[in-house]
């Protein structure tokens, strides 16, 4: 079991094959068996769709709530450590993983069938239209502001120490927003299935 957990790639397999034995035994117990059909590659898309977004908001909200708080009490010869290691690698999932949200989102509106509606904010998909609006705006930030300003501040675009300082404050407000809208944008993907509006 320790060889399985010592390994990140190790571990993701072992979730999907875990998954998998459940599928069977679920379908041997039940006799319940997945049919391959509309309805069951919309699902699939579905759960796609949540694991990126848990991806991303899960990032997001490390950075807003974890790191950025934090980095102030780390003394300055640590900071390297979080700054050329773990945030480079964070901002990798991080931006891949709203771009995946967003795709997904949109097949998923596509093969449900109201995506116009929903990005015209037509009724009763307003609820839906509101959320994609909300994510499209945040995966915009994401790779238009955030990224291009956090490569600045990695040092991987070369600029000067006013020009970093004016960086790092551009992505911070653009995570900022980025979080605020998170808490609206996530009603409302829940609400339009499940009775909040």
């Amino acid at each position: 079991m320790g060889a399985i957990f010592q390994s990140l790639g190790r571990t993701v397999i072992a979730g999907v094959v875990l998954l998998v034995i459940i599928i069977v035994l679920v379908g041997a117990t039940t006799g319940s068996w997945i049919s391959g059909d509309h309805a069951w590659w919309t699902f699939f898309m579905r759960w796609l769709h949540i694991l990126s977004g848990v991806m991303w908001i899960g990032l997001l909200w490390y950075f807003n709530f974890v790191q950025t708080p934090t980095m102030p009490k780390i003394p300055d010869e640590q900071k390297p450590g979080v700054s050329k290691f773990i945030l480079p690698e964070a901002l990798f999932w991080f931006r891949w993983a709203a771009l995946s949200t967003v795709i997904t989102g949109l097949l998923l509106a596509t093969m449900n069938g109201y995506i116009g509606q929903a990005l015209g904010l037509t009724r009763p998909f307003h609820g839906i239209g509101i959320g994609m609006w909300l994510a499209l705006i945040m995966a915009f930030n994401v790779w238009f502001i955030i990224w291009p300003n956090q490569k600045k501040v990695m040092g991987i675009v070369t600029v000067d120490a006013e020009q970093k300082k004016v960086a790092a404050r551009y992505a911070l407000y653009a995570s900022r927003f980025n979080t605020m809208a998170s808490i609206p944008m996530l009603y409302c993907m829940a609400a339009q299935s499940h009775g909040g509006f």
